[in-house]
């Protein structure tokens, strides 16, 4: 008989609460059960302050325990996010447990806008950080401590990490895999839940087209509509201008100011989205990409690359591309079970 003992699950505590954004702890939950399939792997528990919570969208939630009666080791805690008041009314007894927690977990996550209630507890004083973009300005206005990055995906600050947007969670906590249990573990749990190939941290949280469509303008946000239908055609000012009937220097002052863009860079990271688009879930050949995006050249479409994420359209679709099969990811019987 032997006397070597099993390896521990990994403890992992979601802190939930009443407005919480549902997949903010079902993704993050998902991932784990995935990972531990077969394996060693996690230990997945909801705490909150009351018996029973309910989501933003209505669902009920029977956490595990409530905070005052949790006990015991906590290798990883994140905390979940919400939306506006239901987040600012978390109370100053659940703030104070996730600053007591926090000392006693290996590490410590926020999902989304959980990053306000980290930094609330003092947990993000001195470090980066990141939210949901639209969340990103508040953060920082809100915790001048904080070093607030509006771009990534996630952040990882020593043992804290921060997301980005509800399913930027998904993108944490498979990172989070990978440091546990390796690369192949995460990436079998990603092809498994049918997601992209996990994305780094550093990866943009949106795309500049999405960002662009706050434009207040209705000419301004069709010819927004129209540039992304045809991004084949000569998009340069004067073009564009022609097109909202302006001239092109009134037509470069009035699109900045209603997308924060000059026309020139919302072109080429709109091609640049549709290009990592297409890298990343289609077989295309890079010059019919370079083509079909507007680039006109592998050249010109490399240089946006290198320029922007730091890396060439085929070290991209490398890392990236999700068009393997689902049905050929060889995965265990015990992982399917």
């Amino acid at each position: 008989m032997s006397n070597v003992r099993a390896p521990s699950p990994h403890r992992v505590v979601i802190v939930a609460f009443d407005g919480v954004q549902a997949l903010d702890i079902t993704g993050p939950s998902d991932v784990f059960e995935f990972a531990g399939r077969g394996r060693t792997g996690y230990e997945i528990e909801v705490v909150a302050p009351a018996p029973v919570v309910t989501t933003s969208s209505g669902l009920r939630i029977v956490p595990h325990a409530t905070v005052d009666r949790f006990r015991g080791r906590i290798d990883t805690l994140i905390v979940a996010g919400a939306i506006g008041k239901r987040r600012d009314a978390v109370d100053e007894e659940l703030i104070a447990w996730l600053r007591r927690a926090s000392r006693r977990a290996r590490r410590t996550a926020s999902v989304c806008t959980g990053a306000f209630l980290l930094a609330r507890a003092g947990i993000l004083d001195g470090r980066k950080a990141t939210t949901h973009w639209a969340a990103c300005a508040d953060l920082a206005r809100e915790y001048p401590a904080v070093t607030v990055l509006p771009d990534p995906i996630y952040v990882r600050d020593g043992d804290v990490y921060t997301s980005a947007g509800v399913s930027a969670g998904i993108d944490l906590a498979l990172a989070l895999v990978e440091e546990d249990l390796g690369p192949q573990v995460a990436l079998q749990v990603a092809r498994q839940l049918v997601l992209f190939i996990r994305r780094p941290g550093g990866q943009t949280q949106f795309s500049r087209g999405l960002a662009g469509q706050a434009a207040s303008r209705p000419s301004i946000r069709e010819l927004q509509d129209w540039i992304a239908d045809h991004l084949d055609h000569d998009l340069s000012v004067t073009a564009l201008a022609n097109r909202a009937l302006m001239s092109p220097r009134n037509f470069a002052r009035v699109f900045a100011a209603e997308t924060g863009s000059t026309p020139a860079a919302y072109v080429e990271a709109v091609r640049l989205e549709r290009a990592r688009m297409l890298l990343e879930s289609s077989e295309e050949r890079i010059e019919e990409i370079a083509r079909q995006c507007g680039f006109g050249t592998v050249e010109t479409l490399r240089r946006s690359f290198s320029r922007h994420l730091h890396v060439s359209p085929h070290g991209y679709r490398q890392r990236f591309a999700t068009a393997v099969p689902f049905s050929a990811v060889p995965f265990s019987a015990a992982a399917a079970s």
